[in-house]
């Protein structure tokens, strides 16, 4: 079985992307997609995604986790779909496709700076040191002093493992405000580690962000893989709205793989 597939970027977060539209691979074979994401035996990547078509959109996108599992949505991988839609030449410059968590908007310019509408989020859980919120996928967000003292990876996985979620997981995001943007580095379940860059998780941030500070209608974000930027608007009775996910999404290779 030779597969040609073609690899995508998104601030550092890596997706294995594959034309789908003649089903030529199962959404069921969940090895398949394992082997391919694995970084030593296969292409390598945070995860996997199908393009394929649907009837009323542009496409639809599939996503899974480097663990074979289909997941929730994945804002960067959202954002190098459409770049790829693009080079496909199944879009031009804008489209609307389906996922997983419903309809999204994008937009792309220059080839590679993509938009992407993320869904509304109309309930964010407020603790004493964190908020809990839905942005496509579920985002653990908590404020602390200096990025650089965190080990993501073990205070993430004490979260995410923990009684509250440990059987459906929680994605969990760290963020230092400056005077000039936020940093944000996420531990994401499913790849079960920290990633340079989490599109939902940075949408999930900067929403907390505006809670703190209702003023800002635009926040820009440093992750390890890159800057971001996310513009948000808050209706009189609290919801998050016209969520816009900004940056750059490019191919970096492409290729066959026999399996």
């Amino acid at each position: 079985m030779t597969i040609d597939f073609y690899k995508y970027q998104g601030t550092g977060n890596d997706f294995v992307i594959i034309d789908n539209r003649d089903l030529s691979i199962s959404r069921e074979d969940t090895a398949l997609v394992k082997k391919l994401c694995d970084r030593k035996f296969g292409v390598g990547a945070d995860g996997l995604i199908l393009l394929q078509n649907k009837e009323g959109y542009d496409f639809e996108m599939v996503y899974f986790n480097s663990d074979g599992n289909e997941s929730t949505m994945c804002g960067n991988g959202g954002r190098c779909i459409t770049a790829f839609a693009a080079f496909l030449g199944v879009i031009k410059d804008s489209c609307i496709f389906l996922a997983i968590d419903g309809p999204h908007e994008a937009k792309i310019d220059n080839g590679d700076w993509v938009e992407l509408k993320m869904m509304d989020v109309s309930t964010v859980e407020k603790g004493e040191d964190y908020y809990l919120l839905n942005t496509g996928s579920p985002h653990y967000v908590i404020f602390v002093e200096d990025i650089d003292d965190i080990n993501v990876v073990e205070n993430g996985q004490a979260i995410r493992y923990s009684k509250r979620f440990k059987k459906e997981g929680v994605n969990v995001n760290f963020v230092e405000s400056t005077k000039t943007e936020i940093i944000v580095a996420t531990y994401e379940r499913g790849v079960e580690d920290e990633t340079l860059s989490c599109g939902t998780g940075v949408v999930a941030s900067a929403i907390s962000y505006k809670l703190r500070h209702p003023e800002v209608k635009e926040v820009d974000i440093q992750t390890k893989g890159g800057n971001l930027k996310v513009r948000l608007d808050q209706s009189a009775d609290g919801q998050f709205q016209n969520l816009w996910l900004c940056g750059k999404a490019q191919q970096v290779f492409q290729g066959q793989i026999s399996l």
